[in-house]
């Protein structure tokens, strides 16, 4: 279907951000109930249905802080997850730790110290530092502003099973200056002790979910799913207040041209991003679990744009069977190339484990600049200046071209444009290193064979020129069913129904127990143990190959 040249509309974008600067929205509160009711009224003059659903989440509130060292009260914030002291704090002898890596960890006694890292917290070196019997963290800012973070390593609301690896440290971040004195008094081998203060409200509280669609395909046809968050940092008018106003231009534009699409359109709002570990989109893919396996063909999620001195478009997260319509549309609309860059764990991608194929995050950024930050989206992120003048309209305009151009080819696509040729020549890659690595140790031809199948199948389903209504329907539903096998080989550790961590994961996490087998030096003692999870875990593999490649298969018959 030909686009009708969707072109947003600067002055309604604007007039959203300027909504969107009126209210602090952290998750769970009465300001960002408030603010939800204006996405809903939006939504439904654009002629949307919508639920305002409302859920239990373990949202973490952080409330003031200090970090006093021998007398010296010094400017800090806590975080998200830390945990909270009583009002006399907690003491401790300070230990630097660097950047708070594995490494840095090794070799020191820190039970009952307070160690001392360099840059923004993160849930790595909570849990680090918690393991290693810490009582505090001091993060030294890489610049004069204070971060606020969520530092808990469990994606979404904890389990039973899953509370006990919250952080059990009490950590707070403190201005680079500040830190670097730190820093150079314990190079002399000086013994210095701080205190650490921190008031966190964390608990169980409702939050709501806006779901907003348009069914013209019918109600039990697929759907493309459309998702931001809502809640915020302080104002938040850029995270995520410019990807809010994207969202809405979007379905405003959109939904004028509903009778073209061929399937349909499933926006959400979350709550619980930025307090609760992505605690809104987890919930999402947990309660409605069977109808997203059944019914979602792709998830565009959407964070933070329009940011004043974004011009880079070329790192934004995109899985590999959709990097070939990535590449097409960020060149078409910016004339800059796509860099390919795989997902991080991150931006409320929740939905792997559904097996939904994923594009986007953040999609504009900023250049690299000469201080390390855990950040490209602008050095206003996540403190109190993410305000209305770091919003620039003419990004936001064309970030929002993007966004709209990428859900018009997923919404009118005869056949929807995933290109599973891309995912198995990664794959394919991964495997040859690992039969270099494994040779002799543990047989990998079957898994070999089923990627070379894939690569064939997927290559037949793009060259399909049959674009009948049955046949194109039977195509669709053989790429959605062989997504809900091959997306969780690429981006989870293979399990579908539970989370795994938000901690930093390696390209292909399904293949670790094979990795780690290869990673045994020649005549260990513990090899046969390795090999034990080594041919559970290409069992695996083999199994959801020969799934998704029965599926396109499928697909092919006439």
């Amino acid at each position: 279907m030909p686009n009708p040249d969707l072109q947003p509309d600067r002055e309604r974008l604007m007039a959203h951000i300027r909504e969107f600067a009126r209210r602090v929205k952290l998750s769970g509160t009465p300001e960002e109930l408030e603010s939800f009711h204006y996405l809903q009224a939006q939504m439904e003059s654009y002629g949307y249905g919508t639920q305002l659903l409302s859920h239990d989440a373990y949202i973490s509130l952080p409330g003031p802080a200090k970090v006093e060292v021998e007398g010296e009260s010094l400017r800090c914030i806590t975080h998200s997850m830390s945990v909270p002291t009583a009002a006399t704090g907690i003491s401790g002898d300070l230990e630097y730790v660097g950047e708070g890596k594995e490494a840095d960890f090794v070799g020191k006694d820190l039970a009952g110290k307070i160690v001392l890292v360099e840059g923004i917290a993160t849930e790595e070196v909570a849990v680090l530092a918690s393991a290693a019997g810490a009582l505090g963290e001091i993060h030294v800012s890489p610049n004069e502003h204070l971060y606020e973070m969520c530092v808990s390593p469990v994606w979404g609301s904890p389990s039973q099973h899953t509370r006990a690896h919250l952080p059990k440290t009490v950590i707070c971040t403190i201005a680079r200056e500040d830190g670097v004195r730190l820093r150079d008094r314990l190079a002399l081998d000086a013994k210095v002790r701080a205190t650490l203060t921190a008031e966190v409200d964390t608990g169980w509280r409702r939050t709501p979910l806006l779901v907003a669609e348009l069914q013209p395909a019918g109600e039990d046809k697929p759907f493309v799913l459309f998702s931001g968050h809502h809640d915020t940092w302080h104002f938040g008018v850029m995270d995520n207040g410019g990807a809010n106003a994207t969202m809405l231009e979007a379905a405003r534009l959109l939904a004028l041209h509903a009778g073209d699409w061929r399937r349909g359109l499933r926006i959400c709002f979350w709550s619980g991003h930025s307090n609760g570990r992505y605690s809104g989109s987890a919930w999402y893919a947990d309660e409605f679990f069977d109808e997203l396996d059944r019914r979602c063909a792709v998830h565009v999620n959407v964070d933070s744009t329009g940011g004043e001195g974004a011009t880079v478009l070329t790192n934004s997260g995109v899985i590999d069977e959709l990097q070939p319509l990535a590449l097409e549309v960020i060149e078409s609309v910016s004339g800059q190339r796509h860099a390919r860059r795989r997902h991080g764990r991150a931006a409320d991608h929740s939905f792997w484990g559904v097996g939904i194929p994923s594009i986007f995050g953040s999609l504009s950024h900023q250049p690299p600049g000469p201080v390390k930050t855990l950040t490209a989206l602008g050095w206003w992120w996540h403190t109190p200046h993410d305000t209305v003048e770091h919003i620039d309209p003419a990004n936001l305009s064309r970030d929002t071209r993007i966004v709209l151009e990428i859900l018009w080819r997923l919404l009118t696509s005869p056949i929807l444009p995933l290109d599973y040729t891309v995912y198995a020549q990664a794959l394919s890659q991964q495997v040859a290193q690992l039969q270099a690595q494994l040779s002799g140790r543990i047989e990998l031809s079957a898994l070999a064979s089923a990627v070379d199948e894939l690569s064939s199948s997927a290559k037949a389903v793009l060259e399909v020129k049959d674009l009948s209504p049955a046949k194109t329907a039977r195509v669709n539903a053989s790429l959605m069913r062989a997504g809900r096998h091959l997306v969780p080989l690429n981006y989870t550790s293979g399990e579908r129904f539970h989370h795994d961590p938000a901690l930093p994961q390696p390209a292909w996490p399904s293949l670790e127990g094979l990795r780690a087998l290869g990673a045994q030096p020649v005549g260990s003692p513990d090899m046969p143990f390795y090999a034990v999870h080594a041919r559970q875990t290409r069992n695996r593999l083999v199994h959801g190959l020969r799934e998704a490649n029965a599926a396109l298969r499928a697909a092919l018959e006439d």
